[in-house]
């Protein structure tokens, strides 16, 4: 179920909002001081990995499945069942084609990264408008992948695997930018669009369609255990510090759950912004917050793992819950 587009502060926190086309009065004084100015004003602490500030743990806590080894082992055995539990539930054919609208996927020579694109399902969605020889799938796990080559409509994209917080594209290289589903892994999820960024041409699009926080107290706390779930002015802070212009969200729900977003959606909303300027992203930012070449203790891997992995569960159920509620409802009476 799509919900109109918010643009700017509406319905959103005002420290977030974007005035006319996408950039207010003080945005535009930047811009033509130079993009130097632009960069300083969002200074930020490379001591700290970026996570969301949308629940109550510690920003240097990251979440039980927010770590890529996790996230690489959580699907190693997601993806067997991936198309046919999860997207059915929380990812539609119909919520896929209505996120990516505004990503104007209008030319089919249109030079598209999709990154985290997984088993490739929004790819499908993405290779109705853009010839599949221009579009590239980027993901971490190879049994993800594996799952994406098997798609007869994805034969001709290349398909690569690779990590959303350092890409191997070059600056200015794409006229789009998709990510589905991915953010919610990012330990850093202000450098992974930092990156998408820098990959773009002047003038091209980032389309980040991701999760949003729930505000029902249960839904919080499994949210909070098991991945990231960011704020819808989050999204729009992360863009803005980025570089991007005319940043716009625009969310998005299953039918069934007919607008409800209290228990926090694994995809709500489609968040889209505006490369200005060639070259590399206006901001700073230190080390990367994970080391995946570490050593990590295996029982505390194994133990954030389980964790993890129970707290997806309640997520899967969600969705039957919703589903339930919403047969049993009258049309038209809330649930």
């Amino acid at each position: 179920m799509a919900i109109p587009v918010l643009n700017g502060a509406e319905k959103l926190n005002p420290i977030c909002g974007l005035g006319y086309g996408g950039l207010n009065l003080r945005h535009r004084s930047f811009i033509n001081k130079g993009l130097s100015s632009y960069g300083r004003n969002y200074k930020t602490r490379s001591l700290i990995p970026r996570c969301s500030l949308s629940s109550s743990r510690p920003a240097s806590q990251p979440r039980f499945i927010q770590h890529k080894k996790e996230a690489f082992w959580f699907y190693r055995f997601l993806s067997i069942v991936y198309d046919h539990i999860i997207n059915p539930g929380h990812w539609t054919e119909d919520m896929r084609d209505d996120a990516l609208e505004p990503a104007d996927l209008n030319d089919r020579n249109l030079t598209v990264v999709d990154v985290g694109g997984g088993t490739g399902f929004t790819t499908l969605g993405i290779v109705k408008h853009v010839d599949a020889k221009n579009v590239t799938i980027l993901d971490q796990s190879p049994h993800q992948l594996a799952k994406a080559k098997q798609k007869e409509p994805l034969k001709e994209c290349k398909i690569i695997e690779g990590d959303a917080e350092d890409l191997p594209f070059p600056t200015d290289y794409a006229d789009r930018y998709v990510s589905a589903g991915s953010i919610e892994y990012w330990p850093d999820p202000q450098r992974g669009i930092k990156e998408a960024y820098r990959v773009l041409k002047i003038g091209g699009k980032a389309c980040l369609i991701g999760p949003v926080y729930p505000t029902f107290w249960l839904s919080r706390f499994f949210a909070d255990v098991w991945m990231l779930f960011p704020k819808e002015e989050e999204y729009i802070e992360w863009f803005k510090k980025a570089g991007f212009i005319n940043v716009k969200l625009k969310r998005i729900g299953p039918k069934w759950y007919r607008g409800v977003r209290r228990h926090g959606l694994i995809m709500g909303c489609s968040v889209t912004g505006v490369k200005p300027f060639s070259g590399d992203s206006p901001l700073q930012l230190g080390p990367k917050a994970e080391d995946v070449k570490k050593p990590v203790n295996p029982f505390v891997f194994f133990w954030r793992f389980i964790l993890g992995a129970i707290a997806a569960t309640y997520f899967i159920l969600v969705p039957i819950y919703m589903w339930i509620k919403d047969l049993i409802f009258p049309k038209g009476m809330p649930i």
